[in-house]
């Protein structure tokens, strides 16, 4: 039986009004009830501008001009206007703070209810359904700021399905989440699918966290067009992703790479039900044995060494419980955990914008704690999560040189500092822009470049790879590990798990404000108690070494890593 399209665009193309070239081009695309699809592609490939035109964004928000035409629910989406695609399609935005309305979070789902003036015992009955469906009925009477980022998505989602929609939209579920809570978030996402019949379309470019449950069809986008409409299982044996700068699964790679010859019978895009061979399990066991075992690297003098750092937020909540931790000089670590685990509160409290009621900080063998923000500032540099909450100024250069300025130092001697640190950055051919015509990633060099320019002896960094595709991801990373390799200190406080392993050979792991674990970013992630206690996620490489008989599945992990940063470069 032929399932009910509900999304239908037909040679469809757009093109913003502020923009000389179209964005989209020629889309056919078909979307049915009850299917899961997964749209992904690198940045600026198109995929976010699809999506607003799906839910009406795009052109009542964002005009420009449409070709061809757009068909949501048997209807012509133009003529639908935002207000009746909103009865139709329910987004879930990537950033759950934008979403809130109301002050709590009953009064958050059941604003779209008020809206249509629904009587008041209906609408508590219909709140009531759908926190028990989004499992947030323990929270119905906080604040929306109040509870943790997976409860703040699944809110987001209760808000949309109150009006009963057909099509469920959710533009990087994944974006701002711990791993753990990512894995939820897709299982949420799978079970409110199944239970609905609605259709689930999800932007994302991390394929293999999606992946996590089976998708029906991958669209693969490319330069404003589709490149690849079909099964995850037939895309996963060739080489599209590559091609377009999406990371495929790691154990996928891992495959290929020992020289497993990938069909889709094998079902490669769900690892529980990976079927492999003996022969081919045989083939992946002879690879890892051929790989060169990796050298610990020797861990050189103390930088920054943290003895029993307690701190307690005003309102009591107790961030920071008796932290010992050491830095060392030169290298590049990785400090993860759960949101809420105390990483941000500690690199606050090493920059000095919080002050603990106990323990000692020490740089060099210096007490930091008479040090003043501005003295900090001159050996440890603050990178922030989102480059638009740093920059100030309007040209590139002068954000550059601000810190030199505040710091009195004469305009001869900021010249030469700000125009060497431009070139490390990769910014000098830009020097005279303005910062608004760079994009995320180049905003993201200026804020770096901004605080190297001051000569710390440390960089710390709140995830500095969110929501980058592959490309940008890596040219962030391998700009950080040039850093590296000229003597600055680079600690990254992140969720992305394979940022760790890729990049840090060390990590420390933060659970309830304390440090459970001090490792190898490989031990940490082969160790299911570290694993489960923060909130964190085993990588598929972990499972694939099981399956094909790998003892040291860290060892595993290690090779699979030195070998994949060799074939990248």
């Amino acid at each position: 039986m032929e399932k009910e399209t509900i999304i239908s665009f037909e040679n469809f193309g757009f093109q913003y009004t502020a923009q000389a070239e179209p964005t989209l081009y020629d889309i056919n695309l078909q979307i049915h009830k009850g299917e899961k699809i997964l749209i992904a592609g690198p940045s600026g490939c198109g995929k976010s501008t699809l999506a607003h035109c799906i839910n009406g964004l795009v052109p009542n928000s964002y005009p420009g001009k449409t070709t061809g035409a757009l068909t949501i629910g048997g209807k012509n989406a133009l003529e639908l206007g935002l207000f009746g695609l909103s009865k139709i399609v329910g987004t879930v935005l990537q950033d759950s703070d934008s979403q809130f309305i109301g002050l709590t979070v009953a009064e958050d789902i059941a604003f779209a209810l008020e809206n249509d003036c629904v009587p008041t015992g209906e609408m508590h009955q219909q709140v009531e359904r759908i926190a028990e469906l989004v499992d947030v009925k323990q929270v119905l009477g906080h604040a929306p700021h109040e509870i943790s980022g997976g409860q703040k998505q699944r809110v987001g989602l209760g808000g949309v399905m109150v009006s009963d929609v057909d099509v469920l939209l959710f533009d990087e579920p994944l974006a701002n989440l711990d791993p753990a809570t990512g894995k939820q978030a897709i299982v949420l996402i799978d079970e409110i699918q199944k239970r609905t019949g609605c259709a689930v379309i999800i932007i994302e470019h991390r394929l293999e966290d999606v992946l996590y449950r089976p998708v029906d069809r991958v669209v693969l986008m490319g330069d404003g067009r589709i490149v690849y409409d079909g099964s995850p299982d037939d895309l996963l044996c060739q080489n599209l992703l590559q091609e377009r700068g999406i990371r495929e699964p790691l154990y996928v790679t891992a495959l290929k790479y020992a020289g497993v010859a990938l069909t889709p019978e094998m079902r490669p895009s769900f690892l529980p039900e990976l079927k492999l061979s003996e022969d081919q399990k045989a083939q992946v066991f002879a690879w890892f044995a051929r790989q060169p075992a990796v050298k610990p690297t020797p861990n050189p003098e103390v930088l920054l060494r943290a003895e029993d750092i307690d701190f307690t937020y005003e309102g009591g909540h107790h961030a920071l419980r008796g932290i010992n931790a050491v830095i060392h000089k030169g290298e590049m670590l990785s400090i993860v955990g759960t949101n809420g685990a105390g990483k941000s509160t500690f690199s606050k409290v090493i920059c000095g914008f919080e002050k603990p009621q106990s323990g000692i900080l020490e740089l060099n063998g210096q007490d930091l704690g008479a040090l003043s923000i501005k003295e900090r500032a001159d050996h440890i540099g603050y990178v922030m999560q989102n480059p638009n909450q740093m920059i100030s100024k309007t040209q590139i250069y002068d954000e550059v040189a601000l810190g030199l300025r505040n710091r009195g130092v004469p305009e001869e001697e900021i010249r030469p500092r700000v125009e060497q640190t431009l070139k490390i950055c990769g910014l000098y051919p830009f020097r005279n822009w303005p910062v608004s015509a760079l994009s995320y990633g180049q905003k993201k060099r200026v804020t770096i470049a901004s605080i190297l320019v001051l000569k710390p002896e440390m960089i710390l960094l709140d995830e500095p790879t969110a929501g980058q595709d592959l490309k940008h991801y890596t040219e962030i990373m391998d700009f950080l590990s040039e850093l590296n390799r000229q003597g600055v200190t680079v600690v990254l406080i992140t969720h992305d798990m394979h940022l760790m392993l890729e990049y840090t050979p060390r990590a420390i792991v933060f659970h309830a404000g304390k440090v459970i674990a001090d490792m190898s970013a490989a031990q940490v992630l082969n160790s299911p108690e570290i694993v489960e206690a923060a909130h964190l996620k085993e990588t598929s490489l972990y499972h694939l070494a099981g399956l094909c008989g790998i003892s040291d599945p860290e060892e595993f992990t290690r090779r699979f890593i030195a070998r994949d940063r060799e074939v990248r470069v």
